[in-house]
């Protein structure tokens, strides 16, 4: 995890160096044919990008993440129940299919708030290979068992450009992931004399920090890219949160694009409940496809 935390900043950091140079090389031929008659035009060139430093952009799509589950939920008597891989142990397949969608509000040319929202939905049946215990219930070995996973991932960001030019912003943003999950297990087959079955709910706030780059590479094609990370204890409640995004767009007509990325979120949370104690480590990660579209007036962006 430290590795890949180091090798993201440091992409992170590569990235507008490579940026620069390719605008640099492109200036002469992409920016004074497109405007040439203004004498302020490196100044204010991204009015002349529809897709770039408007007031408003709104993105939904669909996300592709392969994920790597492990939940333990045992009783508040002191005892635990076993770590499940809910992949290997429970039979859920690793890759899955989530919706997306994000909003953000460019509140002056260095300030920016977002929004995002992830669900994603899993469930599955399986005859057991070992003993599992899981909350209140052990589940025997060779019993059939239907599992099931939701999550919803709110997130809210302010971002800060320190540096803010119209080819490129760099900055840092704080803001927060709430997780909504639930997640149980019951016992199915035909001999099955009395309702068996367990769930645990737990909704995590996940407080983060991280930088962010945003970069002009040609005038239909932007980079953005971001790393996020966190650890906090409070009381009965113990996470951890590592997250990444890297995404090109290109900008299809006016002021609307197609963006192809790459996220990633790893999360792990301890929490103690009145009736429940849980164990819940999640991590995904995969490729985006989304529809963007930008809106209201350009953010005036200054080379000097």
């Amino acid at each position: 995890m430290k590795k890949l935390f180091v090798f993201l900043v440091m992409t992170l950091l590569w990235i507008p160096l490579k940026a620069q140079t390719i605008a640099e090389n492109n200036s002469s031929e992409s920016l004074t044919t497109f405007k040439t008659e203004n004498e302020d035009f490196q100044d204010s060139y991204s009015d002349d990008l529809p897709w770039h430093a408007r007031r408003f952009k709104v993105t939904a799509g669909a996300f592709f993440p392969v994920n790597n589950t492990e939940v333990e939920v045992g009783s508040n008597n002191g005892s635990f129940g076993n770590l499940i891989d809910f992949e290997k142990d429970l039979g859920f397949n690793k890759s899955s299919v989530s919706f997306m969608g994000t909003f953000e509000w460019r509140i002056s040319r260095r300030s920016r708030l977002g929004a995002e929202y992830y669900y994603l939905s899993r469930s599955a049946t399986k005859t057991l290979q070992k003993e599992i215990e899981f909350g209140d219930h052990v589940y025997p070995v060779d019993a059939t068992v239907s599992a099931f996973m939701d999550n919803h991932i709110a997130r809210i960001t302010y971002s800060y450009a320190f540096i803010s030019k119209p080819k490129y912003e760099i900055g840092a943003l704080i803001g927060a992931h709430v997780l909504f999950g639930d997640v149980g297990m019951r016992l199915e087959g035909a001999t099955i004399e009395a309702e068996y079955k367990d769930n645990f709910d737990f909704t995590a706030p996940l407080p983060d920090i991280g930088l962010f780059g945003e970069f002009v590479l040609g005038r239909k094609v932007g980079l953005y890219a971001n790393i996020n990370y966190f650890a906090i204890k409070i009381n009965d409640f113990d996470g951890r949160l590592l997250s990444y995004n890297l995404s090109v767009l290109y900008n299809v007509y006016q002021n609307f694009s197609l963006t192809a990325g790459y996220t990633g979120l790893n999360i792990r949370v301890d929490v103690e409940k009145e009736r429940l104690n849980g164990f819940f480590k999640w991590g995904y990660n995969g490729p985006t496809i989304t529809a963007t579209y930008s809106f209201g007036n350009h953010v005036r962006l200054y080379k000097h």
